[in-house]
């Protein structure tokens, strides 16, 4: 911080006296990180005073093009902008002559040459950022039974005769009747024109791979080739989601997981969370399009991407099953999502859809490929949880469980054998590490599991690429490339579950003082305090703290899911559920303990509480490979009851009480049997103990 204001008051002392309202604010995403810059700074120059992970290796010259970002422009309610179309220096000369080279990305401008003249927001591609993106939504391994829509057959067609005028493709069509039993199948004109060359360079010997799901009438010809095709076919599962797109590869014979890999959703840029996005759209006539774009942009990276990993020729990919929230779910379709923002919170369909892969602009994978996109719940509850409840079955359990998919918008199911409920809750992105002060996304470098001592309060921590503690021989030698670069969302959810079983944090969420808690990491931080769990300033380094306001992030993301679980424990008339089941990349990264003693949860036992993994994935894996589990959550989500948090009263009142950390008011007899939390208060000097502002005093008259 101390070197970009030492920056900024050079640049102003030449301009005398001026309001910092009227300095240039630049938003970087996805970090989010922000700082007011003077006319005329480079975008590097920006990046690197704010410690965005931004790259470059040719001092700011404009050849070796690592700093590339992309600018966005509109209306911006969520970061509080307006961008104009001038906001960063016209295109030069440098820029151009690496566009002649080389080739930008449309949109795309070099952050070396690339000045700050306005209000802008700027998007770090990841393939710019040094420390990559680690999407942790890795496929969870399930048994399924093998039924996908799209099959291969090998059959050999009888040769055309003089004496039977009958068209190649009739006469394939009589093969399949003959030797598989398929009575008629359709082929579009990009099939056609294959079949021909195809049969002849096989002598009358193919294989076709032929789609039909659990509705359709006949047969779809989606690909032929010579002879004996033993090179497969694949399918994609995709996780769709507001921050991350994770794409699964799989073999459609096998069933076998080939290949998993991910990417930032781009439309982050856009807004963080799904308002933001809808906001964008009312703000930004075209801005539906321009997210549209974006994140089919993004499929086809990915897909080019996975292909490559897995060693696959991309037209092998001939089905794609999507699971995704329902903004997302219009964004992808094309449809305008301002009806989600707004009472009664429409859908513009909730059934499940079949379209071609190339309506979608899908153009990496077989032209003729299919795509199926799950059902949708209700207004705020999509496919993805569909997905989940695919997965999870929560109608088949006997004892009342609760599914937790956690991410910027947590989707909830509690049921059993009776009744299955849903709901979605806004939790916002602090629980992936966004407005966190030292927040960052999971990547090498990353704080992502901490300990604090409760004696001597001194932390020990682990970061994403070694499995070394950071007390431990050799964990500095470990983390010598990466760093310690801040904290990941798992990381910040333990770091302030440990600061309340350290007595570092009160119940109310409040941070003591160094005098009140015994240690000299709780360091002034302007009116409040902040624990500090590493300092590397003095070698350059970064200074990781977790401050009030991240305090009070965390305790807006977790109530708002707790009071979620609430309403639909209301509406089901329990107070307490059986078991727990936390799906989603959290799942997988925070512990249970942690998470009950920060109130994100109900009062369990610690062994009823589950990891589903990547749940939403699975299901979508599971509709992939087996045309029945379509037919069966279609069937599923017509008898969910759904929730709206949106117009519950009972919501704001669950979520008050959930401030508090574990709790306000629900006991917690479960948590109390492992964790003896300190029943310490900081709540001194007239403050209100709820976010440490003082009480505003009523004066007497």
């Amino acid at each position: 911080m101390a070197p970009r204001l030492a920056y900024i008051r050079a640049q102003l002392a030449k301009l005398g006296p001026v309001n910092m309202s009227d300095i240039p604010l630049v938003v970087f995403t996805p970090s989010g990180k922000r700082g007011h810059f003077p006319i005329g700074t480079p975008v590097l120059t920006a990046a690197r005073q704010l410690g965005v992970d931004l790259d470059s290796v040719c001092g700011g010259r404009g050849i070796c093009s690592k700093c590339q970002v992309t600018p966005a422009y509109g209306e911006f309610p969520k970061h509080g902008v307006s961008v104009a179309s001038n906001a960063l220096s016209q295109w030069n000369a440098v820029e151009q002559r690496y566009d002649d080279k080389r080739g930008l990305k449309t949109g795309r401008r070099l952050g070396c040459q690339a000045t700050v003249q306005g209000n802008i927001v700027i998007d770090v591609p990841p393939e710019s950022q040094v420390h990559k993106q680690v999407i942790r939504k890795a496929i969870t391994m399930r048994d399924i039974t093998m039924d996908p829509a799209t099959k291969l057959y090998f059959v050999e067609v009888e040769q055309p005769d003089m004496h039977e005028p009958t068209g190649d493709l009739e006469r394939l069509q009589q093969a399949l009747k003959t030797q598989w039993e398929i009575d008629h199948i359709t082929a579009d004109l990009t099939a056609i024109c294959k079949l021909q060359p195809v049969l002849r360079k096989g002598q009358w010997q193919v294989t076709v791979a032929l789609h039909k799901d659990h509705i359709s009438a006949s047969h779809k010809l989606i690909d032929i080739w010579p002879g004996l095709h033993e090179g497969g076919i694949y399918g994609l599962a995709i996780d769709l989601g507001s921050t991350t797109i994770a794409m699964h590869l799989t073999h459609l014979e096998t069933g076998e997981a080939v290949a998993s890999s991910g990417i930032m959703n781009p439309q982050i840029r856009f807004g963080e969370d799904l308002m933001s996005r809808v906001s964008y759209v009312m703000m930004n006539p075209g801005g539906d399009a321009e997210m549209t774009t974006a994140v089919r942009d993004a499929i086809n990276e990915l897909t080019q991407q996975i292909s490559a990993e897995a060693a696959i020729d991309p037209a092998l990919i001939v089905e794609v099953v999507f699971v995704c929230n329902p903004v997302m779910h219009h964004l992808l379709l094309g449809i305008d999502p301002v009806e989600l923002g707004q009472a009664p919170f429409a859908l513009a369909t909730s059934d499940s859809l079949r379209i071609p892969a190339h309506e979608l602009q899908l153009s990496v994978m077989n032209r003729r490929a299919e795509c199926y996109i799950l059902p949708c719940i209700a207004g705020h509850v999509g496919a993805d949880a569909a997905a989940v409840a695919l997965s999870e079955e929560p109608g088949k359990s006997k004892d009342l469980v609760l599914v937790v998919d956690v991410g910027t918008n947590a989707e909830i199911l509690l049921g059993n054998t009776s009744r299955v409920l849903a709901c979605s809750s806004p939790t916002g992105p602090a629980f992936e590490g966004a407005q966190i002060s030292s927040g960052q996304r999971a990547a090498p470098g990353a704080i992502e599991k901490i300990e604090i001592n409760p004696v001597s309060k001194e932390p020990r921590f682990r970061v994403i690429g070694s499995n070394l503690w950071s007390d431990e021989d050799g964990f500095d030698a470990e983390t010598a490339t990466s760093g310690i670069t801040g904290i990941c969302g798992s990381g910040i959810i333990e770091a302030v579950a440990e600061m309340r079983m350290a007595g570092l944090l009160d119940a109310s969420g409040l941070i003591g003082s160094a005098e009140a808690t015994g240690t000299p990491r709780a360091v002034p931080e302007g009116r409040t305090h902040a624990y500090l769990i590493h300092d590397a300033s003095a070698e350059g380094g970064p200074r990781i703290t977790v401050t009030q306001g991240d305090i009070r992030a965390i305790q807006l993301a977790k109530s708002a899911l707790y009071a979620g679980a609430r309403l639909l424990m209301d509406e089901m008339a329990v107070d307490r559920v059986d078991r727990v089941v936390l799906a989603g990349a959290f799942g997988a990264h925070i512990s249970a303990k942690h998470a009950m003693v920060l109130g994100m949860i109900p009062d369990v036992p610690l062994a009823k509480v589950t990891s589903a993994g990547n749940a939403a994935g699975t299901g979508a894996r599971i509709a992939l490979c087996n045309i029945a589990a379509r037919a069966e959550i279609e069937q599923t989500v017509r008898q969910i009851t759904k929730v709206e948090t949106a117009i519950e009263p009972k919501f704001q009142d669950h979520f008050i009480a959930a401030n508090a950390i574990p709790h306000k008011t629900d006991p917690s007899p479960e948590l109390a049997k492992i964790v003896t939390l300190p029943d310490v208060s900081f709540n001194a000097g007239g403050r209100d103990g709820t976010d440490g502002a003082p009480r505003r005093r009523r004066r007497r008259g």
